[in-house]
């Protein structure tokens, strides 16, 4: 053959192996209202940057008839490209080979970019679409899923790892998706579970839906698996282009700066008006903010898990944050099992990828209840407070409102090693509410009155103008200054500077023992 010819016969491999499946299967996986992989890659990488890997391999099987089914590519699209012009590899599961079915040369194909992602220092993204384990491989297909796991927790606080769940996600292949960093799934269409619902009838005799079992919005509203749930495949790879501008393409570079679109002495009167002058009152604290960060943008992280802590990266000055505050409006912005895990996972990734972590803090403790207690809240609890100690990125905290008891401690005090710690003038700051203390230490006083109600009122007053306020905190250089609302932006953005060059680490030691 001729170099023309030989030429010839490799674009006819080319476009073969682009063919995926075949046009039949690719119209059915539109008519369930998904992409193919390579639309899907279209979608979330820079036009004309993917380059392609491994485009021609091959699964090695030769039982149950697999000899005479190769189809190029073997399932997955793999590669690198670049999204806002920054390097990412990518692996595109393709439903229409073999179900999406994961093969010993599949697995081979993830795990070479995983590598190279590590050598090179860029972000792993993987969009999941898969029938799960190769059956007719048997244990090398279980193996293969081993391979990829190990270099999941390999890479692991290396180079962010992202996962798509745009179909279903079922059985071991579960646990990479549940290693990597952030996991991001699509209502109606995705699906992730352990077992099937057919198994679930069969063990528990329990009737449930893939929907209900381990649908998008179960994820992200109860298990806390999946990040974000969104209504469409564009959307959610669209999320994925928008979380990479905050975070950086690895452990050792810098987050990427935000485009300086927001005066950094910017005040906004609003503040003043938004903490209620009622201590038992709620108000949004997602108000708050929006008022602070650069052009009110936040990109909020489990938005419908755990209500009542917020999490979620922001520009501030053009410098990227994570943002880890307390929700009055949901359970009075309380600590619960979910908060503290949901909390503790998030502040881990920014200290692992040099994020500063900015909180804003109104929390009346942690909540009360046999429930909890069983659950393990301690042992959850200490979660959140671990991942604040341990963390040695920039720690910036403001208090609004209530800062009582343990969760004062555990919310960025300087205790445990805040940089800077500030509070409003509104900020109440003691061991436990007025109420609480007040029933404590008057008891005998109260109960000997002759108007026990008008007796606690008046000692509630008292204990407010006594202890209910951020002076006596500062007073001991727990907090390094009270700051009219309105400064709190500027004063953040300054401490962000000032903490640029910050110095800081942990014991020397294999790594710690974080109460899981």
């Amino acid at each position: 053959m001729t170099m023309r010819e030989k030429l010839e016969l490799l674009e006819q491999r080319r476009a073969e192996s682009e063919q995926g499946g075949g046009d039949a299967r690719i119209k059915a996986q539109h008519a369930k209202g998904k992409l193919s992989a390579r639309e899907r890659l279209d979608l979330l990488l820079d036009g004309g940057t993917f380059v392609e890997l491994d485009r021609f391999v091959v699964h090695r099987s030769t039982d149950f008839g697999l000899d005479k089914q190769k189809i190029f590519g073997d399932g997955v699209v793999t590669g690198y490209g670049r999204i806002d012009g920054r390097l990412v590899y990518v692996f595109s599961q393709d439903f229409t080979v073999f179900g999406g079915s994961l093969s010993e040369s599949f697995a081979e194909k993830i795990c070479k970019i995983m590598d190279l992602a590590v050598r090179n220092g860029a972000p792993v993204i993987g969009l999941n679409d898969s029938g799960g384990a190769r059956i007719q491989e048997g244990v090398v297909s279980l193996g293969g899923y081993a391979e990829i796991f190990l270099r999941n927790t390999l890479a692991s606080g290396v180079v962010p790892q992202i996962s798509a769940i745009l179909g279903p996600c079922a059985g071991g292949a579960v646990y990479s998706p549940a290693i990597t960093d952030f996991t991001f799934m699509v209502r109606g269409t995705s699906y992730m579970f352990v077992t099937g619902p057919n198994v679930v009838k069969t063990v528990t005799h329990e009737d449930v839906t893939m929907e209900q079992l381990g649908g998008a919005d179960t994820h992200a509203a109860t298990s806390g698996v999946a990040h974000c749930a969104f209504d469409s495949e564009p959307a959610c790879i669209q999320a994925i282009r928008d979380l990479l501008r905050f975070i950086p393409s690895n452990n050792v570079s810098d987050p990427p700066r935000g485009p300086a679109i927001d005066p950094r002495e910017r005040r906004d009167e609003a503040l003043l008006d938004i903490v209620p002058d009622n201590p038992n009152k709620p108000y949004d604290m997602h108000e708050v903010l929006r008022r602070i960060v650069d052009g009110g943008e936040f990109f909020e992280i489990q938005p419908d898990f755990a209500a009542n802590i917020i999490c979620g990266f922001a520009h501030l000055g053009s410098y990227s944050v994570g943002i880890v505050a307390n929700q009055p409006a949901v359970l009075a912005g309380v600590l619960d099992i979910n908060a503290s895990i949901k909390a503790a996972r998030f502040i881990r990734f920014c200290d692992a990828f040099n994020i500063p972590v900015v909180t804003f803090e109104d929390v009346p403790g942690f909540l009360p209840g046999v429930g909890q207690e069983h659950g393990g809240i301690i042992k959850h609890g200490a979660k959140l407070l671990y991942a604040y100690c341990e963390a040695t990125v920039p720690k910036l905290t403001v208090i609004t409102r209530k800062a009582y008891g343990g969760a004062y401690d555990v919310m960025s005090s300087k205790h445990i090693r805040g940089d800077y710690n500030v509070a409003w003038p509104t900020a109440e700051i003691a061991v436990m509410g007025p109420k609480g203390a007040v029933e404590i230490l008057f008891r005998k006083e109260i109960a000997d009155s002759g108007d026990p109600a008008k007796a606690t009122d008046a000692k509630i007053e008292e204990y407010r103008e006594k202890f209910a306020h951020p002076y006596i905190a500062a007073g001991r250089g727990y907090l390094d200054d009270i700051i009219d609302p309105r400064e709190t932006r500027p004063r953040l953005i300054d401490a962000l500077e000032s903490l640029e060059s910050k110095r800081d680490k942990n014991p020397a030691k294999k790594h710690g023992n974080i109460p899981l």
